[in-house]
């Protein structure tokens, strides 16, 4: 009798929902998984989770999935279907291997197991890539489902993706998107955090991170270059003209998914870095796999190699495996200086495992999550006020503190933490959009572009850095003064890349590059690719974590200070405006990031084949993608915006952006105390 497991990889892929029901699987595999979820259904919508979740199966099997089902979401909190996960490893294969009819949605596929690669992926059994809760899918049903339909589709239709869930192929054009997705995507009086709990317990919605749900994670490279990009300005900031980062202490935290890149940049950057991690599993990961330089696990033992490090002015990671909070206090009575201070942890999601608190180890937190989610709450809230309070002692001696978009002041503000700065509006500590990112690179248009090479071979990497860094060079010889050090830091970012051994997953590879710098890298590639000097095409994309992709106001927009930061036209327009310019699938998302109901984000994957057509998209698509968001950070009056929207009209006389007339102060104060005394 034939079984799934004697059946090929293509013949897998191409049936979907196996004909046959497989055994219910003896225990999960050991891999990191996810933390158990906390019981927030009803007895009623426990019944509905189980209809919800049986309606991808045929009736005769309903018996016996019932009951291996209601004991997932009874144990965990979920239903992830294990008992359909597939038998082959999973890992992105060269583009070949996969059974399409189309090279676009052959690489679609190639992403998505790149996504749930064990190596790559944070939970893989439970199809979650990173920061806890960013999923995939929803279950494997869902998985097996959608590969069977990207497998299967051709050049004339679309599948769209609701959260997670295939909800079908439909007729469309050669032109359009090959798949549209969606994640998250609530009626706004719904996104607060156990909305999210309920409903993807429930097995209609899901927490598609950034480039997760969107199939575009590379893994911690990533973050590693917006991180080294973020390090090395924040020590220009502090440090005094001709003083290097030599020697000077980057505290943090966090070596999950993205925040397993910190140690990793804090190296190119050129510093001493310690990251803690509670998690001693993740903490070993990141240390096998040659993110972190070493493993400590005694407070006392890292103080003193710490200092030794300090002083003889090593460029070396030190991973902590506990608690960041002992860090920043013993460091604190030891009188350790830190010259740059951030956390990473995943405090989007505070109640679930994104933060840990101080005093527990990590399996008694996993415990008390589950079993008291009340008292875990009182527990994680207590930890961050005391956070807060030994940074703000640290920073009284003088270190540079940012918030480096994970929620981290949002959610201690929410716990009574003494970070709200004297007009007990704003925050005490910048976020690093407003202090960095924003003004040094998304107001001038540089943002995370990245491809992926479905060879899978490393030399057509090496091939694709070359291109890469001869563009760059070139662009730089007639590159205004104002981004001529963002192109340097890009150049030598590229340059160096191979050697520190970025690539985790897929061939992929990344770079901060302006409109003009990805159109001439994507046509440049594209070339290569019909002169045949790479062996198979490539995929462009980005971070969400863009130019114009997200509206958050904690984050990527919290440099727009004219009112606009709480909105999400911007990242609306992009997906959209995206999906006909060529973009072979576009992704729209709320909760990336940040936090569930605190941002909108859209991305994009496009297919090059080497064809005029993809020359074509990549001219139109590439330059939208960049120049919607310049636009609207022009209006709202920012100086690098507005000189970049200007640079580019001159050049592109078919676009027209309204310009505003900037306003004297002055006039606001005489007006304003005129009509209110």
């Amino acid at each position: 009798m034939s079984t799934t497991t004697e059946k090929s990889f293509k013949e897998q892929l191409l049936e979907g929902i196996p004909s046959r029901l497989p055994p219910k699987t003896t225990g999960r595999s050991q891999v990191s998984h996810a933390p158990a979820r906390k019981q927030i259904l009803t007895d009623e919508e426990k019944r509905l989770a189980l209809r919800n979740a049986l309606r991808y199966f045929p009736k005769d099997w309903h018996g016996e999935l019932a009951a291996d089902f209601a004991e997932e979401l009874n144990t965990y909190g979920r239903i992830y279907m294990y008992r359909f996960k597939p038998s082959y490893p999973m890992y992105a294969r060269p583009i070949g291997d996969y059974p399409a009819r189309t090279p676009q949605t052959a690489a679609i596929m190639l992403m998505i197991q790149n996504n749930l690669d064990p190596s790559v992926a944070q939970h893989p059994d439970e199809l979650i890539t990173y920061g806890g809760n960013g999923a995939v899918f929803q279950n494997w049903a869902q998985y097996l489902l959608t590969m069977q339909y990207l497998a299967t589709m051709t050049e004339t239709q679309t599948l769209h993706m609701y959260s997670g869930h295939p909800l079908g192929l439909f007729p469309s054009s050669k032109d359009a998107p090959r798949v549209v997705i969606t994640n998250g995507m609530m009626i706004p009086n719904y996104s607060k955090p156990d909305d999210w709990e309920r409903f993807n317990a429930l097995g209609v919605t899901q927490y598609g991170q950034m480039t997760a749900g969107s199939y575009m994670y590379i893994g911690p490279q990533g973050i590693v270059h917006g991180t080294t990009i973020t390090v090395m300005n924040a020590f220009r900031r502090v440090l005094s003209s001709g003083e290097g980062p030599e020697g000077k202490l980057f505290l943090t935290s966090g070596l999950g998914g993205m925040s397993g890149a910190q140690p990793k940049a804090g190296n190119i950057a050129g510093c001493v870095t310690v990251c803690a991690e509670v998690n001693p599993a993740a903490a070993r990961k990141r240390h096998e796999q040659g993110w972190v330089d070493e493993l400590h696990d005694s407070l006392s033992q890292l103080v003193l190699r710490t200092r030794k490090a300090m002083k003889g002015k090593e460029v070396v990671s030190l991973a902590y495996v506990g608690n960041v909070v002992d860090v920043w206090e013993q460091f604190l009575e030891e009188d350790i200086f830190v010259s740059l201070g951030s956390d990473q942890t995943s405090l989007h999601n505070p109640w679930a495992g994104g933060y840990y608190p101080a005093g527990m180890g990590f399996e008694e937190a996993n415990t008390l999550m589950v079993k008291d989610p009340g008292q875990f709450k009182v527990r994680v809230q207590e930890s961050l006020r005391k956070q807060v309070a030994l940074i703000n002692a640290h920073a009284e001696k003088g270190t540079y503190f940012f918030d480096y978009g994970n929620a981290f002041l949002l959610e201690a503000s929410k716990a009574g933490a003494d970070v709200m700065a004297g007009n007990t509006a704003d925050f005490r500590y910048p976020s690093y959009v407003q202090d960095i990112l924003g003004p040094l690179c998304f107001d001038y248009g540089f943002g995370p572009f990245r491809w992926v090479c479905t060879s899978c071979d490393p030399e057509d990497l090496r091939k694709t850095d070359q291109i890469a860094i001869e563009v760059m060079r070139s662009i730089r010889e007639h590159a205004p003064e104002e981004i001529r050090q963002q192109m340097q830091d890009n150049i030598h970012w590229i340059e160096q890349a191979e050697r520190n051994n970025l690539v985790v997953g897929s061939q992929a590879r990344i770079l901060y590059a302006d409109a003009e710098g990805r159109t001439a890298i994507a046509l440049a590639f594209n070339e290569a690719i019909r002169k045949c000097r790479l062996n198979a095409p490539v995929v462009l994309g980005r971070d969400h974590h863009d130019v114009s992709g997200t509206d958050s106001p904690f984050r990527e927009t919290s440099n727009i200070y004219d009112g606009s930061k709480y909105t999400a036209d911007m990242a609306i327009h992009n997906v959209i405006g995206d999906s006909f310019r060529g973009a072979t699938w576009v992704s729209i998302h709320n909760g990336g990031g940040v936090g569930w109901g605190e941002v909108i984000n859209g991305g994009f994957g496009m297919v090059l084949d080497g064809s005029e057509a993809a020359a074509g998209r990549i001219r139109k698509m590439l330059f939208y993608d960049v120049n919607n968001g310049i636009a609207r950070r022009s209006w709202a009056r920012n100086p690098e915006a507005l000189f970049a929207i200007k640079r580019e009209m001159e050049r592109t006389p078919e676009m027209k952006v309204t310009l505003p007339f900037l306003v004297d102060d002055d006039l606001i104060d005489k007006v304003y105390k005129k009509q209110y005394p």
